[in-house]
């Protein structure tokens, strides 16, 4: 997101394909994602053609600490478009950047909606429970939920709350491995971990994404670079990857030896 205001959870409120009860929320600052991503989010919902929700959101952003948010603007990694926006609401970038932290600026949640896995409850139970819920109750899940929680709402058939995970501020690197291994997540989550630089200078994720079968083989192909040679030779025999990439794999190593 460094080189601009952009992210799947905060494009979909950008392209206006979130349902008005997931923006009131996020306009009270109810769903917390990382910093830059609330804060994007309640920049766009600050215009929003509904006038309840443009007004919930601006009455949020006067409930930030000015201070927080000064630090936050003047950290390299923010978008000007962010800078700009704070900039014309009288909220100057402090001299001092904030330093590198994952939680939200606000959370004003109050909903009292449990999201602990309740004791004694079976896998089976928990994903029952989780599939009674509505689209705003599995965003705030998959923000402020279990680790077991996330695991299954990144294969939500419902996009945007799929995304919702990879914005949560809990989520780490060894999650991110585990999702990019599944076979029954979508494209989009796939691409979003590959085209995000924090996750792919893991190894383990590089190599998880390039043997993922549902990962874009252009993707692949790309991540496959930075394989190890002893990698690269056993994804060339890998049958359980597309043929483009074997071949491709085949190809780096004869020029190797070359």
């Amino acid at each position: 997101m460094a080189a601009g205001l952009s992210s799947p959870l905060l494009d979909f409120f950008r392209r206006g394909e979130v349902a008005r009860d997931v923006r009131l929320l996020a306009a009270q600052g109810a769903v917390a994602p990382r910093p830059l991503e609330q804060l994007g989010i309640l920049m766009v919902l600050s215009s929003d053609a509904d006038s309840e929700i443009r007004d919930t959101a601006n009455a949020t952003l006067k409930l930030l600490p000015a201070d927080l948010v000064a630090a936050f603007i003047a950290r390299s990694d923010v978008p000007a478009e962010l800078r700009d926006f704070f900039v014309g609401r009288g909220v100057t970038p402090s001299d001092t950047p904030a330093p590198d932290f994952g939680e939200p600026l606000i959370d004003t949640d109050e909903s009292g909606l449990d999201f602990g896995q309740e004791a004694g409850e079976s896998a089976q139970t928990f994903t029952q429970r989780l599939a009674q819920m509505g689209v705003p109750e599995k965003v705030k899940c998959a923000m402020k939920g279990t680790r077991e929680m996330r695991a299954v709402l990144i294969r939500d058939p419902n996009r945007m709350v799929a995304s919702a995970v990879l914005s949560c501020p809990k989520v780490n690197d060894a999650e991110v491995e585990a999702f990019a291994k599944m076979g029954n997540v979508s494209e989009d989550i796939l691409r979003t971990i590959g085209n995000t630089r924090a996750w792919t200078k893991s190894y383990a994720v590089t190599l998880s994404l390039v043997k993922n079968s549902k990962t874009p083989v252009a993707m692949s192909m790309t991540l496959m670079q930075r394989l190890t040679e002893s990698d690269v030779k056993k994804l060339a025999t890998d049958r359980n990857v597309p043929e483009a990439l074997r071949l491709s794999a085949k190809k780096r190593l004869n020029s190797s030896k070359d």
